[in-house]
């Protein structure tokens, strides 16, 4: 018999979500399931507009009027697809939380920090003013603000970037949420302060018994901070597994091809990065094959005929290519040349 608690957190089946475009409607993400458990961290990693925002923006209830969505998006059993707007907002910023890429955009310019991170107190927790206050100044004492008491009346263009967002994950951390997603949350920091963020959420999350979504472009983020992890491309995720299992072996020739264009430590100055040839492909030009196919080195003309279904290689490490055995090959051959 299975126990409530046994039940993961938040459990995706088959999402898809289709979009408005200028060119009518387009498929944006198909066919995206996962689970997190409590203390569970996973990441999304993929170029710009392969939809691994879009996936978070449905978890948290923000896609657009116009969207339609399909499949299951539970939070600890309760179904999220088809909720009222009402119900959501009770959800959001209370057990379900986003730290978004640009502080400045997630930031109300017009309020004090401190009124801001009151709010989801006032809202969700029906605190006082003053209770929200206090509590706000130790949460940005927590995150790291300097002097936090005595800035909590300034306003967002008096802090650095960095400082804007130790003040968005205080906003987001505010009524401890159960999942916490992080979308790209240190595009717009220098090394040394994201790296800071970085371990900041991590110690946060391990603290708090949160789930973890880290949406990511870069694999060494992903590396560093998440358990498991999903390379999504064309709206689709092409592998998944633990982050261990998939860089050790890389069974998708995207992933293979990210992997081979991150910047190495030591490389000779002047040396090129490799890149992966072409482009993504627009949400209305997506092929009814492999998304991948038109810039795949080791396209046949089956991959075209329809999306490969996601074949586990061991472990749970699951790839979405049929020519998987030739990939990971000349994966291999090329780490030893």
């Amino acid at each position: 018999m299975s126990h409530a608690n046994d039940r993961p957190l938040i459990a995706v089946e088959g999402l898809g979500i289709s979009l408005n475009t200028s060119r009518g409607r387009a498929l944006a993400v198909r066919e995206v399931s996962f689970t997190l458990r409590r203390g569970e961290t996973l990441g999304l990693v993929g170029e710009s507009g392969c939809g691994k925002s879009i996936t978070a923006l449905a978890l948290m209830g923000l896609l657009p009027d116009s969207a339609v969505i399909s499949g299951s998006v539970k939070l600890d059993g309760g179904e999220l697809v088809g909720l009222s707007d009402p119900d959501y907002c009770r959800l959001r910023g209370n057990r379900i939380s986003m730290i978004f890429q640009e502080p400045m955009t997630a930031l109300n310019p017009m309020h004090t920090i401190g009124r801001q991170v009151a709010e989801p107190l006032r809202r969700h927790k029906k605190l006082s003013a003053a209770e929200a206050r206090e509590q706000a100044i130790a949460l940005l004492d927590r995150v790291g603000l300097p002097d936090a008491a005595r800035r909590v009346d300034a306003y967002p263009h008096q802090f650095s970037g960095g400082q804007r967002q130790r003040v968005t994950i205080a906003m987001a951390l505010a009524c401890q949420p159960d999942v916490l997603i992080a979308d790209e949350p240190t595009t717009a920091l220098d090394v040394t302060i994201q790296r800071q963020i970085l371990d900041l959420i991590a110690d946060l999350v391990e603290e708090r018994g949160m789930a973890m979504i880290l949406i990511s472009h870069d694999l060494g983020v992903i590396a560093e901070n998440v358990r498991r992890m999903m390379v999504m491309y064309g709206g689709t995720v092409v592998e998944s597994g633990t982050t261990e299992q998939v860089f050790s072996r890389m069974g998708h020739p995207y992933t293979q091809g990210l992997f081979r264009a991150r910047p190495r430590l030591g490389a000779k100055k002047g040396t090129r990065l490799r890149t992966i040839a072409g482009t993504v492909p627009e949400l209305a030009d997506l092929p009814d094959g492999c998304t991948f196919a038109d810039r795949c080195p080791l396209v046949i003309e089956r991959c075209r005929a329809a999306l490969p279904a996601a074949f586990d290689i061991g472990g749970g490490h699951r790839v979405r290519c049929i020519r998987t055995d030739v990939s990971m090959a000349g994966a291999v051959a090329e780490a030893g040349a």
